[in-house]
C-alpha cells in the first residue's frame, strides 16, 4: 500500500521524502556519537578516580583495563561518528537546497537567465547624473534610482561629451545642438 502511494507523487514529492529519510537517518548517528562520547568520559572519569586511590601500579592496571582504555576508545569512535554524521547531515542539506534551487528555477535553467539577460533593466528615456559622476543614467535605472542627489545633466555636460552612458541602463545619448540654451 505504501509502494502505491510513493508510485503516485511527483519527482519532486519523491526527491523530498528521501532527502527528509536521509536527514531521519543522519540523527540516530548523531546520537550514538553523543551516547559514545559521554560514556567515554564517565568510563574515563571512574578510571581515573580508581588508579588515584592505588598506591602501587600493578593495584592500578585493573582500572586502567577496564575503564580507561574502553573509555578512550569510546571518546575517539564518538568523535569519528560525530564528524561522519555532521558531514552526512551537511551534505543532505546542501543536496535539498540545490533540489529547491532547481525547483526555482524550472526545468530549462539556461532559458529563464537567458530571458532574464534578454529584458531591460531600466527603460525610462529622462536622463540622470550623480554630481561629479561620469556616467549618464536613465531615471530608472537601479544605479541611481532612490538617490535624491541625483539630478538632471545640464546641457554643456552633454555638449562637451563628459559624460559617457551608463553600461548597466544604456541610456540613449544624443548630443545637444549648440543653439540650445544652457539649463
Amino acid at each position: 500500500m505504501r509502494a502505491a502511494r510513493t508510485d503516485r507523487r511527483s519527482p519532486t514529492a519523491s526527491s523530498a521524502a528521501s532527502r527528509a529519510a536521509r536527514l531521519r537517518a543522519v540523527h540516530p548517528m548523531l546520537w550514538a556519537a553523543f551516547a559514545a562520547l559521554a560514556t567515554g568520559a564517565v568510563l574515563c572519569v571512574i578510571g581515573w578516580y580508581g588508579i588515584s586511590g592505588e598506591r602501587f601500579a600493578e593495584r592500578q592496571l585493573p582500572y586502567l583495563a577496564s575503564c580507561t582504555v574502553p573509555g578512550a576508545a569510546l571518546i575517539v569512535a564518538g568523535a569519528v561518528l560525530l564528524a561522519h554524521g555532521r558531514g552526512a547531515l551537511a551534505a543532505a542539506r546542501v543536496e535539498e537546497l540545490y533540489g529547491l534551487l532547481v525547483t526555482v528555477e524550472g526545468p530549462d535553467p539556461a532559458g529563464a537567465r537567458a530571458e532574464r539577460a534578454a529584458a531591460p533593466v531600466a527603460t525610462s528615456d529622462d536622463l540622470l547624473i550623480v554630481p561629479g559622476g561620469k556616467l549618464l543614467h536613465r531615471a530608472d535605472c537601479p544605479l541611481v534610482s532612490g538617490k535624491p542627489d541625483a539630478v538632471p545633466p545640464n546641457a554643456s555636460v552633454l555638449r562637451a561629451g563628459d559624460a559617457a552612458p551608463c553600461p548597466i541602463c544604456a541610456p540613449p545619448h544624443t548630443p545637444v545642438d549648440s543653439t540650445t540654451p544652457e539649463a
